[in-house]
């Protein structure tokens, strides 16, 4: 009905116009030469026109909520020529009808038709080139997210949140929307150049990894600048990091000047993130997540931009849920680049040099033999690496029946007896990302494991390895160190070599019983260690041995405690049968370790009992 009626009435209007001016009666119109008319004529075109074309950006305007004038001039002002063209040919057409008999009506009908009929075909192929040019740019967007096995599926999300924000800001421009939607899925485009190690590493990144991937943004507009986008895409991937106070990066860009789709993508790809697993911590729920948006607010974020989101996230949220189907060539990409890859093929490496048989002890290829609780699985592996490795802590995880979370079954030395029995999903923290990815962490943060509220015991090193049999995960070995990153390439070779031995005790028992060396093999082991130049201090080894079994319940709770009393937390204490206790008494001497044994001989197990 607008559309009609804006017709009508600009052609009216125009024609009262015309016809006063000409000073011809409408109702039976002479045309004797074209100079009786011609000056109405163009006034009555430039008429119709502004009033046809002006009225329509006038409701334009409403819908996009922008300047009228500003539409009128960048959409309409260039359709005046075609108006005083056709009135050209119209003057002519009607002053000359009569004599050359042309029938009006199936010219101009054929000439519109013709007309459309081209535009139509000039509309298919922009809509064709589009399609095209947008498939090939999310085809390379999608390539880069499953190169990066942390944060795969990261870009299809933000898209999604990106648009949808834009929208609630009230932007319409399609230029500017479009800006949006082709940056969010190209922003990470930078990180084709950050290493794979620092991309998945399973940690908090070091000062000097935090500036390397600090780099990713000005890379990644760099790399798009070679493409002529018909929308300002470029400077929204360069300035995605910035921040609204000026201190982001690459330039400091500061409050307005930041382009409004940067800003706009920057809140959503934080958002994203932090409800996203990630191995240096796990995912925040979305209102938790929202709230370090909020807090954000003004500094980091644009305050209107964070306000318009926590208005509209729980909307913004439901597009995200389907985000469409992953195509097998982009998993084979991801699947390629999973770290467990890069490791098989270290492993496979390692093998091939003969390494490990020429530097790991003959003694842990034999395999396990004795028995002994699964709780003192730990104590054991701490005690054969303690001579070749820095660790003064060590847990064993064991997959539960789901097949998606770990069980702490064993912990020693300084980790707290806390852990015990807690669980961790797959993905989560470091030991849950091993067991998902199937490669071993070497130097992540121990508090990223160990939860700081239970206590970390100044543990701030890790190396943790996977116990893998038939390429699945059964099981996780975690040593910490007190030491910053205090392990080395070779000791992971040690430490993987026991998580080859520690594989069959874990999957060959479902009780609470595994086996494990026995005691003369363990205690030979250990001063067979003790020699090499390896070692890093001397280990002190007492066998409490009683003159009657034990037995089980109680009386083994009692004395077990008055054992562990004895000793300090980052001891160990094992139980070697049921008579007889080891205890590995880390960074000791002689006299210290005779002390020890000393306090034991006057234990009286009667005593202990009560």
């Amino acid at each position: 009905m607008f559309n009609v009626s804006v017709l009508v009435i600009s052609i009216w209007l125009s024609s009262l116009g015309f016809f006063a001016l000409a000073g011809i009666d409408p109702r039976a119109p002479v045309y004797n030469s074209l100079a009786d008319f011609i000056l109405p004529l163009y006034l009555f075109t430039a008429c119709s026109f502004l009033l046809n074309s002006g009225l329509i950006a006038v409701a334009i305007s409403f819908e996009r909520q922008q300047s009228a004038f500003k539409i009128w001039r960048e959409q309409f002002l260039w359709l005046s020529l075609n108006y005083f063209g056709g009135a050209s040919v119209a003057a002519v057409l009607v002053v000359y009808a009569k004599e050359m008999d042309v029938p009006l009506l199936a010219i101009s009908y054929l000439t519109f038709r013709t007309s459309l009929g081209r535009l139509d075909d000039a509309n298919e192929h922009l809509r064709l080139q589009n399609r095209l040019y947008l498939s090939t740019v999310e085809t390379l967007a999608m390539a880069v997210d499953a190169k990066d096995q942390v944060t795969h599926g990261h870009i299809r999300r933000v898209q999604r949140y990106a648009v949808g924000l834009a929208h609630a800001l009230g932007l319409s421009d399609d230029k500017q929307i479009k800006a949006v939607e082709a940056a969010a899925l190209l922003h990470d485009m930078g990180k084709l150049a950050i290493p794979e190690y620092i991309l998945n590493k399973p940690g908090r990144l070091t000062s000097l990894e935090f500036d390397k991937m600090k780099l990713h943004a000005a890379i990644g507009a760099d790399i798009l600048s070679s493409i002529e986008f018909p929308y300002p895409v470029v400077p929204i991937v360069r300035h995605h990091h910035e921040n609204w106070d000026g201190t982001g990066y690459p330039d400091g860009l500061k409050g307005t000047d930041i382009p409004l789709g940067a800003r706009i993508l920057s809140v959503v790809d934080c958002f994203d993130a932090l409800t996203s697993d990630r191995p240096y911590r796990p995912r925040l729920t979305a209102q938790e997540a929202l709230q370090i948006v909020i807090a954000r607010r003004g500094t980091i974020y644009d305050p209107i931009v964070v306000d318009t989101f926590a208005e509209n996230h729980t909307r913004l949220e439901e597009t995200t849920r389907h985000v469409g189907p992953e195509s097998s060539t982009l998993r084979q990409i991801a699947d390629l680049n999973n770290p467990a890859a890069l490791s098989a093929l270290q492993a496979d490496q390692t093998k091939s040099e003969s390494v490990l048989p020429a530097r790991i002890p003959d003694g842990w290829n034999r395999g396990f033999e004795g028995r002994v609780h699964a709780g003192d699985l730990a104590a054991v592996s701490l005690g054969l690496l303690v001579g070749t490795t820095p660790a003064t802590g060590c847990c064993v995880y064991i997959v539960n029946k789901d097949a998606t979370s770990l069980r702490t079954a064993s912990v020693a030395g300084l980790v707290p007896t806390d852990y015990l029995g807690t669980h961790t999903d797959f993905g989560r923290k470091i030991s849950g990302w091993v067991a998902a990815n199937k490669v071993t962490a070497l130097n992540s943060p121990a508090a990223l494991d160990l939860d700081r509220d239970v206590g970390t015991a100044g543990l701030v090193s890790s190396l943790v390895c996977p116990l893998i049999e038939h390429d699945q995960t059964v099981g996780i070995l975690a040593l910490y160190s007190t030491k910053l990153d205090g392990f080395t390439s070779e000791h992971q070779m040690y430490v993987e070599a026991l998580a080859q031995t520690l594989v069959a005790a874990v999957t060959g028992h479902t009780s609470d019983i595994l086996e494990v060396p026995n005691a003369v093999s363990l205690v030979e082991q250990l001063l067979s260690q003790a020699e090499q130049p390896l070692g890093w201090w001397p280990v002190g080894v007492v066998v409490a041995r009683f003159q009657a079994p034990l037995g089980s319940g109680d009386a083994e709770q009692s004395i077990s405690r008055t054992l562990r009393s004895i000793v300090r937390a980052e001891d160990s204490l094992l139980r070697m049968d049921r008579s007889a206790f080891l205890l590995l008494l880390l960074r000791s001497n002689n006299d210290a370790t005779r002390e020890v044994a000393a306090r034991i001989q006057g234990i009286r197990p009667e005593s202990c009992r009560n």
